[in-house]
């Protein structure tokens, strides 16, 4: 019996360890993913802004992406129903932003859970359109607790 209780335990401890290691590897994968869906559609930035019906100012992805569909209802079927930030985001709110100015400059962009990511773009502090690409710091935390956010601009 004391050997089994003993087993237990070790078990016990070793799962523990490889939770609090595994779990900061959690967060870089959901940071990985969250600026390859970036990347990926930040790819038609190039090409132009999208300009919503709504005129300039801020969207959240999903909004732009059925107003995208509803324009151009050719390129629907090749638009992923899944782009949305691993952690936070649902069928109704992506928690990836658009933002659209009257200059036609765009940014779309995310809030990284690793507050550890390397800045790359230290000039600015919030998402800028035509601020480039890369991660900045802003003077609070977002959505996913973390005070780094990448963008993906024209």
């Amino acid at each position: 019996m004391i050997e089994i209780i003993l087993v237990i335990a070790i078990i016990g401890v070793l799962a523990t360890l490889a939770f609090v290691y595994l779990g900061g590897a959690t967060k870089k994968a959901r940071d990985v993913k969250r600026m390859n869906d970036l990347n990926q559609i930040g790819r038609f930035l190039s090409f132009g802004c999208l300009v919503p019906d709504g005129g300039a100012g801020e969207y959240d992805l999903n909004e732009l992406i059925e107003e995208y569909k509803a324009r151009y209802p050719q390129y629907a079927n090749n638009i992923s129903e899944n782009i949305r930030d691993p952690k936070t985001g649902t069928a109704e709110e992506s928690n990836y932003k658009y933002i659209v100015n009257a200059g036609n400059q765009c940014v779309l962009y995310g809030n990284l859970e690793e507050d550890e990511s390397e800045v790359s773009l230290p000039d600015i502090s919030v998402a800028t359109p035509g601020g480039g690409k890369g991660v900045f710091q802003a003077g609070s935390n977002g959505w996913n607790n973390s005070s780094k956010y990448f963008q993906v601009s024209n």
